[in-house]
Parts: structure tokens; C-alpha cells; sequence
């Protein structure tokens, strides 16, 4: 920058907004070269992410055309958008908009650089109405550089004499150059000095300043219409410096446009034509397919390899600001592992791979994942969520069923493996969060990934010589196997009567009811609301019970499951103008507000498609494909017009000046990565004739063989009341302790050491096998280490 700037006033402009979630493309190049991410949405450029695919560096970029007297239109706002992929499967697109009064049109094709750390937009301006000379055509940038809309820079320079538009903050800078000249070039404060309120007062480009010093900053340059006849190219380059993303842009520049789509495009192609589920004759659209493989690689980070974000998107992000700033740009450990699923099933075996080597690089020490973080495994939010300790553990299983581990991925991965599973036996049963991140309790769900995980450790022991490791791991399993019922079955309820079933798996039930007679004894808060309520713990079913199914420790026919399903219908089942599709819970606020006005803590959460694709697995497992196969149909047709699938689809009247329509994709994320890795998944489970993600020993020892659990499990975080009768109460503790029990109501006592298991717990297997129905057992712990007593006796009745 040089003196003698023109600054711009109105710092610092007025609060910064993100931008619709609701993408219709994202993009990036293929090589590990450029890195930037793109994002599209309304005709135009959204997020651009900037050095990795967790930090977004603008809001969006677009166009305004004017007449210089009285016109004015806005690109995103005044015109109809059409979209389309360059090639099949290849997250390259056209862009046609044109003018709702029939004035002009703008068509464009983008990309990102192959080379360089820049996106490009050949761009074509076609009046439609009079001449070329009769319009002023202006591209507007709204940098929000390193995640920030606040506290940014802008300027006008030159590069090497090319002149550019510039902005800074920290250490991120962008650049925009265009191959034709600038007319006219301004920087300015949003909703002050910005170019937008110059054109819509005055119709041209008049202020015309050049610096606007930390701020909400906007860039907007006027592009010489005539002396590039209408065609041009513009290339947006970022960089750790004003000079290095000057430097992108202008390489952008030379390289031009058509040689960077064809390589582009190129390798893109390349990898698609390698991966098996776009053979010729695979269930589900072709288009979508290609799309949701895409989806899964373009949220792949280029530095930290296979570390996949949930989606380039902010929820509602036009209603918030610098204070989210998370968004979806960050690493969920399940939806990783969800991905990682989906590219194992799309048959791209070494990203799988990758995904297992971050996993294991990201591992905090105690053996879990937190429970979302940047790319680099920081966390970002710090709750524990039980599934998602597990799930790795289920990926390696998975990458074993594909035969893709050999035997030197599983001496490296089996640490990885043991420090999750002693977690999971450390923590469980009940999970601090369940998969929607909201509540903490006893759910079906995170118990059958929990079970089914300590299953798969337990098996991986064996083979490395630990035989008291894995004996330990298939006990647990077995008796919370067994306690799933008793914790979340509820029966005769009035949801039950009313529906004429004994009962049914609730979403989740509070710890409090593990120790009560069913889980109709508690109460749970339904979360993403202000304030949260709170609902009786029988009265809230979810989907979430299809994963008994999912992960093998119920069939599909069982009547329990059955009758679930039921409920599931009655409650959360929404007629689609396309069929059928479900909300996540009873009471569930996640969502758009009844009037449209964007989730703020309340609202009403919509249905998703990805639970469509849960649903047909469960449609399949219980030997029904053809149904699975009209769900497979449903969740493609709840798709974007370029075939990405939306976190949730609006399942209320249209309501057409919020753009909501009925059955089509809603406010709140677009694309979801783990919609599309189910997608993907429910593709190759159809071709396959079974779920292709279900571990095969859970099925055989729980619905095949139905082992029974000899031990009933006490633990300071589930305080067991009721022992079935004819079990062996088992005493498992953190730490070393003695027991002194009696089961004569202290006329006689007993010293039970615990035993070490290697996984940080203790156990004491108390002979209670022969006690009877009504006999108790009453105990308290002596910790050595302290020399002390716990100073409370605690009673188990067998039942």
C-alpha cells in the first residue's frame, strides 16, 4: 500500500453476516496443489476456503449491472439461477443467470486452479435487451478472511502493473484480477461506502476510494465491457500475504481458463472411472452417485490428509455472524468415520485408509475423539460422545471385512483400537452426548456402536495375544447386551396403547432410569431449544433404534423392533410429495421455525434424508429390497438440482419468499457428508444384497447364537439396584479396591480384591449365583492406595 489513499468512511461497517447454507455446488481442484475450496450458491460465489477446508476467507462474490441512470440488478438477487455439473461426477459447473425483467444474462463456468491458490469464473455478459454499451457490469467481493468478517482491510494496488483489488487480515490475504480492464475500482465499509450502496444510490461507481482500514470491508470493481466484447476471465488468489495472493491470481491469469478446466476436469474423471459404484448397472442414479463420491473428497483436507469435515457450510449462516465461527467446517469423528464408510463402499480403499491414519494421529490420550475439531485434531467443542469413541474401532472392522488390512495396519492401528475400547469400558454405558449431541442417557443407538465396537476390539486382542483383554471386552459386551432392554424399552405406555403395540425402544433414557423399573421412570431435556423442556424419556421414540438392527444385535423381525418401527411412523413419519420421510425425535427444535425464520436456539427440526437411507438399510436387513429401493428413489429425489443432499428438507407448507418448498432442501446445511456416505453405503448394500456396514460377528452372537451375559455389571456411573437371578454380580471400579460384601444382610462377610483387566478397570466377581429371587446383596469398597472406606453401603436385590 502507498500514502495518499482516498479512505473510505463508515468504519467499521455494520455487522458481518455469513451467507446461505443452502450450497448448490461445491468444488475444489483434485490435486493436492491449490488450495482452496469453493462454494456456490444463488447464482454466484460463497464461501471460498482458504488455506485448508475448516477456514472460509469470504462470504460471496457476485455481479451488478446497471445502466448508469436508473437500473440496477443484483446477480443474486434480481435474476433466475440455473446450474449444472461441466462433466458427470466432476464438481466443476455452468452457471446461467438471467435478468427477471429480461435484460441481460450472465453465464459463467468455474473452477478452481489445478496449480494455484485461486478459484476462476469465465464469465460471459449477453444484453439481451439493447446493446453492450448500454450496461455497466461490476463485480462486488465481500472478504471474511480467516474465518472473520470483522477487522478486515481493503485496497487498491497493482501487481507487477496489474491492478487488483486486495484485502487483508492477519496473515490472509485474497486478490482479485481480471483479464479485462477496470474501469473503475472502490473499496468501502458494508452498508456505508461499499460499492453496493454507491451503485443502488447512484447507479455508477462515484466514490471510487482506496482503503477502508479495518472493518466489514467490500471490493467492487467495474469491468470493461467493451474492450472484452462481454467475455472475461476473473481470478480470485489468496495467499499468506498481499503479494503471494497477487501472485496466484495472475498465475491464474496466464494459465487461462480453458487448459486449468481440462485439467481439472481431467483429474477428476480419473478418479471417478477408478471407483467400482459408478459401474455400469449399481443401484441409484448415476448423477447422484457421482455427486455424493465427489461430496465425500471435496471436504477432504489437502494438508491433513482424510480429514474430512461435515460440510462447507454455516447453518443459517445469513443470520449469523463472526461469533459462529465453526459453522460445519470442522472434523466430526462420526461423520468421519460415516465417510470413511462411504468411500469403502464406493470401492476408494486408500481414502479409507487415509481417514484411519487421521484418526489415529488425532486419538486424544485417554483413547477417545473430541467431539468436533479443526483440522489439526484442536477441539473445538469438548463434549464426550460415546459412538464416536467407537466408531473407529467399527472402521478398522470394516476395512477387515474388505480384506484391506494386513498385518502390519493391524500391529500399527491395535493401540488405536485399545485405548477406545478401554475408554468406552472406562466410560459406558451411558454416553455424556448422544449422537445429536444434546443429551446424555442410555440410547440405543450409541449402545449398539458401543457393543459392536467392543465386539471388533475384543477380536483384534485375540489376535495380538491378549486373551484376558478380549474375554474382558466380550463380557461387557454380553451384559450390556442383555441390559438394553431394561434400559430403553418402554411399555405400556399411552403412546403404546394408542397404537396398540407393548411397547417400544425409546430415544434416549436419563442414567437415573437404568436403575428404575423401566425407563418410563425418568425424564429427559428435549435440547436446541430456549429454554430446554423436558419430556417423559417414554414418550420421546426415534429412528436412532434401527441401529439394534444397523450393528447386529437385533433382527430386523424381532417384535420389540417391530413394534418400534410403529411408533417411529405414527410420531415422526411426514408424507413428501415424493413418499415418506422422518424427523430425528419426538419434540425435536433443530430446524426452521412454522413461519420459516431461521433455527436461534428454538424451532422445529424437519425431516432428513439420511434417515431415509437408515430406513431402507433397515428395509433390506429385514428382507424387503424393493422397499429399500423406493427409499433409495425418495432420498435421491429430495436432492438439489445438482444432486446434493441437504441435512434436512422442508416438510411444511411452501412458503416461496424464504425460497422453502415443500420436500426440497431447507435453511440448514447443503451438502451433508454423512447423507452422502449413506447414500453411497445403501448403494452398495443393495447391489450386495445386505447392509453393507453390519458387523458380521454381532449378528451371529446375538441374534444367530443369542449369548446370554453370566454377569450383571455394577459401576459407580450405573449403580445396579436388580440382579437377575442366577447372574454373577460383577463390582467394576477405576481403581484398585477390596469389597466387603454380605448376602445375609451383614451377619457374614466377605473380602473380594478386584482384578486388573488392563483397560484402567477393576473387577470383583461376586458368587451370587445361587442367591433367590428377593435375597440381596449389600457392599461397600475399601481403596487401599488412600486407606480409606467409601463410607456408603450399596444394596442389590435379585429379581
Amino acid at each position: 500500500m502507498t500514502n495518499n489513499r482516498r479512505m473510505a468512511p463508515g468504519a467499521p461497517g455494520i455487522e458481518p453476516r455469513w451467507t446461505s447454507s443452502a450450497k448448490s455446488g461445491v468444488g475444489t481442484s483434485p490435486t493436492g496443489s491449490s488450495h482452496v475450496w469453493f462454494t456456490l450458491s444463488h447464482g454466484i460465489f460463497n464461501e471460498i476456503y482458504f488455506p485448508d477446508v475448516d477456514m472460509p476467507c469470504t462470504r460471496d462474490m457476485g455481479m451488478i449491472v446497471t445502466d448508469g441512470q436508473e437500473f440496477f440488478s443484483e446477480e443474486k438477487r434480481h435474476t433466475t439461477h440455473e446450474i449444472a455439473h461441466i462433466a458427470p461426477g466432476v464438481p466443476a459447473f455452468r452457471l446461467r443467470n438471467t435478468c427477471e425483467n429480461g435484460r441481460y444474462r450472465i453465464d459463467k463456468h468455474v473452477v478452481s486452479s489445478v496449480r494455484h491458490d485461486a478459484v476462476l469464473q469465465q464469465t460471459t455478459f449477453v444484453p439481451l435487451r439493447g446493446a453492450l454499451a448500454d450496461y455497466h457490469l461490476y463485480v462486488l467481493l465481500s472478504p471474511h478472511l480467516g474465518c472473520r468478517g470483522a477487522e478486515n482491510i481493503a485496497w487498491l494496488d497493482e501487481y507487477k502493473g496489474v491492478p487488483m483489488l486486495f484485502a487483508r487480515r492477519a496473515d490472509y490475504a485474497l486478490a482479485l484480477a481480471c483479464s479485462a480492464p477496470w474501469l473503475a475500482r472502490s473499496v468501502g465499509f458494508v452498508g456505508v461506502s461499499d460499492g453496493w450502496q454507491d451503485l443502488d444510490a447512484h447507479r455508477t461507481l462515484t466514490w471510487q476510494y482506496d482503503l477502508a482500514d479495518s472493518g466489514n470491508v467490500a471490493l467492487t470493481g467495474e469491468i470493461d465491457l467493451a474492450a472484452s466484447d462481454g467475455q472475461f476471465l476473473l481470478a480470485l488468489g489468496f495467499g499468506r500475504d498481499d503479494a503471494k495472493a497477487a501472485f496466484a491470481a495472475r498465475s491464474a491469469l496466464y494459465h487461462g481458463y480453458e487448459r486449468t478446466q481440462a485439467a481439472y476436469v481431467h483429474g477428476w474423471q480419473q478418479w471417478q472411472h477408478a471407483l467400482p459404484i459408478n459401474k455400469t448397472g449399481m443401484p441409484g442414479d448415476p448423477k447422484v452417485r457421482g455427486v455424493s463420491a465427489a461430496a465425500l473428497r471435496v471436504h477432504e483436507s489437502k494438508r491433513f490428509a482424510s480429514a474430512i469435515i461435515a460440510s462447507m457450510s454455516i447453518p443459517w449462516g445469513f443470520a449469523k455472524g463472526d461469533n459462529d465461527l465453526g459453522g460445519y467446517h470442522l472434523v466430526w469423528p462420526r461423520d468421519l468415520v460415516e465417510a470413511a464408510g462411504g468411500l469403502l463402499a464406493a470401492g476408494a480403499t486408500a481414502d479409507a485408509h487415509r481417514v484411519l491414519n487421521y484418526l489415529a494421529t488425532t486419538q486424544e490420550s485417554d483413547g477417545h475423539w473430541a467431539q468436533n475439531m479443526w483440522l489439526d485434531g484442536v477441539p473445538y467443542w469438548n463434549g464426550v460422545q460415546l459412538d464416536e469413541a467407537a466408531f473407529p474401532i467399527l472402521l478398522v472392522d470394516l476395512l477387515q471385512q474388505e480384506d484391506e488390512m494386513s498385518l502390519a495396519d493391524l500391529e500399527r492401528v491395535w493401540p488405536v483400537v485399545r485405548r477406545a475400547a478401554a475408554f468406552i469400558a472406562r466410560c459406558g454405558p451411558g454416553t455424556p452426548q448422544d449422537r445429536w449431541e444434546e443429551n446424555a442417557g442410555l440410547s440405543p443407538f450409541t449402545l449398539a456402536v458401543e457393543i459392536a465396537a467392543l465386539l471388533s476390539a475384543a477380536q483384534l486382542a485375540e489376535q495380538h495375544g491378549e486373551m484376558d483383554v478380549a474375554r474382558y471386552l466380550r463380557e461387557t459386551a454380553d451384559g450390556w447386551n442383555d441390559d438394553i432392554e431394561r434400559w430403553t424399552y418402554a411399555t405400556d405406555t399411552d403412546l403404546a396403547r394408542e397404537l396398540g403395540i407393548e411397547g417400544y425402544y425409546v430415544r434416549i433414557a436419563p442414567i437415573a432410569a437404568a436403575t428404575a423399573a423401566s425407563p418410563k421412570e425418568g425424564f429427559v431435556p428435549i435440547k436446541m431449544t430456549l429454554p430446554d423442556i423436558d419430556a417423559e424419556s417414554s414418550m420421546v421414540v426415534s429412528p436412532d433404534a434401527l441401529a439394534l438392527v444397523r450393528f447386529g444385535l437385533r433382527a430386523a423381525n424381532d417384535p420389540r423392533i417391530v413394534n418400534t418401527v410403529r411408533a417411529i411412523d405414527a410420531v415422526l413419519k411426514r408424507d413428501l410429495p415424493y413418499g415418506p420421510g422422518w424427523r430425528r425425535y419426538t419434540g425435536d427444535r433443530y430446524g426452521e421455525y412454522d413461519d420459516g425464520s431461521p433455527y436461534n436456539g428454538g424451532g422445529v427440526g424437519r425431516c432428513w434424508p439420511l434417515l431415509t437411507g437408515e430406513r431402507a438399510h433397515y428395509e433390506l436387513a429385514a428382507g424387503r429390497p424393493d422397499r429399500a429401493i423406493d427409499l433409495l428413489r425418495i432420498m435421491e429425489k429430495s436432492t438439489s438440482s445438482t444432486g446434493m443432499i441437504p441435512e434436512q428438507t422442508w416438510d411444511a407448507p411452501d412458503i416461496p419468499d424464504l425460497e422453502l418448498f415443500n420436500g426440497r432442501p431447507a435453511g440448514s446445511a447443503m451438502p451433508l457428508v454423512w447423507a452422502h456416505a449413506e447414500h453411497i453405503k445403501l448403494c452398495r448394500s443393495i447391489a450386495d444384497g445386505r447392509v453393507f456396514d453390519t458387523p458380521s460377528y454381532t449378528a451371529q452372537r446375538y441374534v444367530l447364537q443369542r449369548t446370554p451375559s453370566a454377569y450383571a455389571a455394577w459401576r459407580f456411573n450405573l449403580k445396579r439396584r436388580r440382579l437377575p437371578q442366577g447372574r454373577t454380580l460383577r463390582i467394576e471400579v477405576l481403581a484398585p479396591a477390596t469389597v466387603h460384601w454380605s448376602a445375609d444382610d451383614w451377619r457374614t462377610t466377605t473380602d473380594t480384591p478386584t482384578q486388573a483387566t488392563g483397560l484402567g478397570v477393576f473387577i470383583a466377581d461376586l458368587p451370587t449365583t445361587r442367591l433367590g429371587a428377593g435375597d440381596s446383596v449389600v457392599f461397600t469398597l475399601f481403596w487401599p492406595a488412600d486407606q480409606r472406606w467409601e463410607g456408603v453401603d450399596y444394596t442389590v436385590v435379585v429379581e
